[in-house]
């Protein structure tokens, strides 16, 4: 008996069945290699040197908000209706760009940290003075190039895509919060920010130490 309309599966099906059967490990593969990837990268490299420019910009009742509202849109993709100008606004604007700060330089040196492991990972052989005789894979530059790259490089740059979609995720709600005309959950996106930052910088401490 042939089956009725009612019974043909519905987008929402499709969407479980594929929840069902786990990520998307080609789509997790080609992140790294994306567009929107090095878009996102782009933002962080471009969000602090910008974010501290729009500090005296704000102060003196200037642009800011449009300034960060046209980095957005053009790099993430984030289109924000701008607010009518106010008093209001102007301090807004100004509270965008000092809670943006810290976590501007947090994403920037986290993802530039990254893509720095990747690059000396998977690039191994050409360190300058390496003696692959004295490194993990040794005592062959083949046998130190593969556990560097598989075991170090390989790791890494599937990771750091999604670290740094995170951080832009993050700068969003903030342009979103404070330079848009919806402040729903600006204070929790504020709090993830804030948090999100010290967290990073106290780990990077230990980091730093074994430069």
């Amino acid at each position: 008996m042939a089956g009725t309309a009612a019974d043909a599966p519905g987008p929402d099906q499709h969407v479980r069945h594929r929840e069902a059967r786990g990520p998307d490990w080609r789509g997790v593969l080609r992140e790294p290699f994306r567009a929107g990837t090095w878009l996102r990268f782009a933002h962080l490299l471009l969000a602090l040197p910008v974010g501290i420019l729009c500090l005296p910009i704000a102060l003196v009742g200037g642009p800011a908000g449009r300034i960060q509202r046209g980095l957005a849109r053009r790099l993430l993709g984030v289109e924000v209706a701008a607010p009518g100008r106010t008093v209001r606004t102007g301090l807004l604007a100004l509270a965008h760009a000092i809670v943006s700060v810290p976590l501007n330089l947090i994403a920037l040196t986290v993802s530039g940290y990254f893509w720095t492991v990747v690059v000396m990972n998977l690039g191994y052989p050409l360190r300058p003075g390496g003696d692959p005789s004295q490194a993990w894979g040794g005592p062959t530059m083949a046998g130190a190039w593969a556990v560097h790259g598989i075991g170090g490089g390989v790791p890494f740059l599937l990771v750091t895509p999604w670290v740094i979609r995170g951080f832009t995720l993050i700068q969003a709600r903030l342009v979103r919060g404070f330079l848009g005309a919806d402040r729903t959950g600006l204070l929790k996106s504020v709090g993830i920010a804030l948090s999100l930052a010290l967290v990073c910088a106290l780990l990077s401490i230990p980091v730093i130490h074994q430069l």
